[in-house]
Order: C-alpha cells, then sequence, then structure tokens
C-alpha cells in the first residue's frame, strides 16, 4: 500500500512573488515553522535558477510570511515517517536537494538578501547564513538543535561557523546553543540588525532596487539598521 505524504500536498508553501527586478522567496508554511520538506526545496531551487538566468532580475530577497520562524530547519517528522514506511528514497533525496539549495545560494551569482525575523535552525540557517546579506531583528533565534540528537551541524555550517572569531563556530557546532539577533549580529553569523519595526520599510526599499551593485545595497540597508550592544 503506498504512503500518501499529506505534507507535500499542502499548497502555497513558498510564495514568490516580486516585480521585474527584485524577485522574493516568502516561506510559507507557518503552521509547521517553515520546516522545508521535498517541495519547498524543488520549488526554491528551480525559481532560483530561473531567477539567477533572467538578466531582468537584480535582488533576490527571501524572507519568511506571517508566524515566528524563518525556518525551523528540515521536517525531519516527515522523513523519519516515510523511512519507516518504506519509503528510504524520500529521505535520501530530501538530503541532497537540500544540499544542492544550499549550494546554490552560497555561490549565488546575484545579490541575495535573508531576512531573518525570527526562529532560525539547522537547514533554515543553511538556506540563510550561506546569503550574501543576512539581515537578523530582536526576534531572531539561532541554533543548530541537530546535535541533541547526535548530527553533526551541515549545510554549510562547517563554512559560515568557521567564519566566527576564535572558537566561537566550535563551540556553536559543539553545544547548539542559541543565539539571539544581536548576538548573531555581533559573532559575524549575520551582516547586519534592522530593528522589527523598520523590517517593512527596509523591504519597500529593497524592492526599489535596479542594480546588482553591492555596494547600493550594503547601503540601503545600513540606512534602516542600527549598531547593538550585547548586556
Amino acid at each position: 500500500m503506498a504512503l500518501s505524504f499529506s505534507f507535500d500536498k499542502e499548497l502555497n508553501q513558498v510564495l514568490f512573488k516580486g516585480n521585474s527586478c527584485v524577485k522574493e522567496v516568502i516561506l510559507n508554511r507557518t503552521k509547521k515553522l517553515n520546516s522545508l520538506n521535498h517541495e519547498m526545496i524543488f520549488q526554491m531551487m528551480r525559481n532560483l535558477k530561473q531567477y539567477e538566468k533572467d538578466s531582468t532580475v537584480k535582488l533576490v530577497i527571501m524572507k519568511q510570511g506571517n508566524g515566528k520562524a524563518f525556518s525551523a530547519g528540515g521536517d525531519l517528522v516527515s522523513a523519519v515517517m516515510s523511512s519507516i514506511a518504506g519509503h528510504w528514497s524520500y529521505p535520501a533525496s530530501f538530503y541532497r536537494k537540500q544540499l544542492i539549495l544550499d549550494h546554490l545560494i552560497a555561490t549565488y551569482r546575484k545579490p541575495l538578501v535573508a531576512l531573518i525575523n525570527g526562529i532560525v535552525m539547522g537547514g533554515g540557517a543553511g538556506l540563510s547564513m550561506n546569503a550574501r546579506f543576512r539581515v537578523v531583528t530582536e526576534k531572531a533565534v539561532f541554533a543548530m538543535p541537530e546535535v541533541s540528537i547526535g548530527l553533526v551541524p551541515d549545510v554549510g555550517a562547517s563554512h559560515f561557523l568557521s567564519k566566527l572569531p576564535g572558537y566561537f563556530g566550535e563551540y556553536l557546532g559543539l553545544t547548539g546553543e542559541k543565539l539571539d539577533g544581536a548576538e548573531m549580529f555581533a559573532c559575524g553569523l549575520a551582516t547586519h540588525f534592522v530593528p522589527s519595526k523598520n523590517l517593512n520599510f527596509l523591504e519597500n526599499s529593497l524592492r526599489g532596487v535596479t542594480s546588482s551593485n553591492i555596494s547600493t545595497i550594503t547601503t540601503l540597508i545600513n540606512k534602516f539598521g542600527e549598531i547593538r550592544h550585547n548586556k
């Protein structure tokens, strides 16, 4: 008897919007904290590749829809359930495509801005921490919680954690310790800190971008940011 994967039948798990110059990728699986599944990975990979080839597209924004999470990571429950039912190819295919997507984001040839206004963990960190611009608010919470079940942080973590000062990346990779938005910015995981009250204003300004110039985009984001001092 075939197993019906209801989690892949959910509609509008990722929304794609934008104008000719700026495209928006919106994680919209709110009730599941935007946990990633096969269909979401496939849709994002397909559209990001199209945007990269389209010469009229100058900037890509990746963000969450309504809710408290950018992405809590991969949908491990669905992967385990499919394995128990004998569908071993599903989790293997999901994991492989997730890493391919993370690599695509890390090597993306156009500016990609990740707007993080909530939980960003595991696979969600793979989507965002590999982006050129990583904008966090005071609501951001980062961690690699897979270490608590005996897994080694992946999704590019060996790269982005290794760039943190001293042995801090190693500490995060071994402990799964949580960081808030200010701490993410202070240690270098985030490129910018923008208060959540300014996020809509930033988004509206980014939608007006007509160039892929990194300095121009950096200056624009800086207008809405602020320096945070940890307690």
